[in-house]
């Protein structure tokens, strides 16, 4: 069996990949390509991914906030079609939404990596997948990540 401290290690080191794979990718986007090209006719712009990675990061650490403190917890479910409506994503601007994402996701690394033995093996409960470990919610950060990576990608390749 894989050691999962390994694991863990390699998925917060991927966190921070990720992160500046944005960076990288938007270094040279300017503020109409952001707002006007979308994800299909009525997809999101970059601008609305970036704002939802920025929030999704907090909510994260939030959810892992509780499994941490709390004696399983049930995830509360998000609507983030709404988010993004009610937070006015697409009026936002892309690189200052880029430099928050990149802040909220040094405290979500700072979180993870002080977890002791014993608190990687708390849990919660997922609505849609039943127990949610600490580990678990690390790596679906990684997977949230990609998506919306490859989303961000072909959203620019129209341009």
């Amino acid at each position: 069996m894989a050691d999962l401290n390994a694991i863990r290690k390699v998925h917060i080191v991927l966190m921070d990949k990720t992160a500046a794979t944005l960076a990288n990718i938007l270094s040279k986007v300017d503020r109409e390509t952001a707002t006007t090209l979308r994800d299909g006719a009525d997809g999101w712009t970059v601008t609305e991914v970036v704002c939802h990675l920025r929030d999704w990061d907090e909510i994260f650490l939030e959810r892992a906030q509780r499994i941490l403190h709390e004696d399983r917890p049930t995830i509360t479910p998000r609507d983030h079609e709404r988010m993004a409506v009610e937070g006015r994503y697409n009026e936002q601007d892309v690189h200052e939404a880029l430099a928050q994402l990149r802040e909220s996701r040094r405290r979500l690394i700072a979180f993870f990596e002080a977890l002791s033995s014993e608190d990687w093996l708390r849990e919660g409960i997922h609505p849609e997948v039943g127990p949610f470990s600490l580990t678990r919610a690390l790596m679906q950060i990684g997977h949230h990540d990609v998506n919306h990576l490859e989303q961000i990608t072909r959203i620019l390749a129209q341009a």
